[in-house]
């Protein structure tokens, strides 16, 4: 045992405090700025939240009033159907990386350029469906938004999936498959079932990524000063009112950004919080 007077304990010690001192210093410079954010975020974008943001549309430039009625439609419907598109896709290709991953290389291709997706910067994937599919068609549309971001949203329940489906104990597989089922029922019924909240934690944490994105929705949705519903017309969306809003003359528009920042803050907020603690405690029990 290392006594209190060791020269080599004594060195170890205080490099250990050292480093606790570090990180606590760095950690406290973390949660100051991440609380001036918030505490200037909450401050501004308060004060711009009323019944009429949500039941008005963007105001044209220079007149009074507006809301974000039509680009917080906007967002939910391309987001939603994002959702839709992205997660039964993760999922799929998530259990075929884990029953296969290690046999064949095609998976081994697809983890590797899942990787890859995961890393790149989401306005390299809002110009590539601007050049494969909005200078096609020749117009922006929802739909174009739609598949920039489900791009975005794949690769991470891909990865969360696959991730999640290894941590299945071998016993139950073992016993699964010595009942006589199927490679494609112990999968779909035994390893996904078990995994199932922490699937849907990667879910919620792909819908967090793409609620804020901007970029790639700059190349394909664009923006639309009116109400509209037409996916395969320019749509409005809160990321790029945001952005376009927060840089104008306009003293209502910069208002509006800050409430829109704001929402966008505190959904993305939310849905973390969700993903780490209702799901948790589910994969906990």
């Amino acid at each position: 045992m290392d006594s209190p007077m060791n020269p080599i304990y004594r060195k170890r010690l205080w490099i250990h405090r050292v480093g606790i001192t570090l990180s606590f210093i760095a950690m406290a410079i973390g949660l100051f700025f991440l609380m001036w954010i918030l505490f200037t975020l909450i401050v501004k974008g308060f004060g711009a939240v009323s019944m009429s943001m949500f039941t008005e549309t963007t105001p044209a430039p220079g007149s009074e009033g507006g809301g974000l009625m039509n680009p917080i439609i906007g967002s939910l419907l391309m987001v939603g159907l994002s959702t839709l598109i992205s997660t039964p896709i993760g999922i799929l290709a998530g259990i075929y990386l884990s029953e296969y991953g290690d046999r064949s290389w095609f998976a081994q291709v697809t983890r590797f350029v899942t990787d890859i997706m995961l890393s790149a910067p989401s306005i390299v994937i809002g110009l590539f469906i601007y050049a494969i599919y909005v200078a096609n068609v020749r117009h922006f549309s929802g739909w174009a938004g739609t598949f920039a971001i489900s791009l975005i949203a794949v690769p991470v329940i891909v990865r969360t999936t696959d991730n999640m489906l290894k941590l299945v104990p071998n016993s139950l597989l073992e016993a699964a498959f010595a009942l006589g089922a199927p490679r494609w029922k112990v999968a779909t019924f035994v390893r996904l079932r078990a995994v199932k909240a922490g699937v849907m934690t990667g879910a919620l944490l792909a819908l967090a990524r793409i609620s804020g994105e901007t970029a790639p929705l700059l190349f394909t949705a664009l923006n639309n000063q009116f109400f509209s519903s037409d996916m395969n017309a320019p749509m409005a969306n809160l990321p790029v009112v945001i952005y376009q809003f927060a840089m104008s003359p306009y003293e209502n528009w910069r208002s509006l950004a800050w409430a829109g920042a704001l929402l966008v803050t505190f959904t993305v907020l939310g849905l973390n919080i969700l993903s780490r603690t209702v799901f948790n405690q589910k994969i906990k029990s």
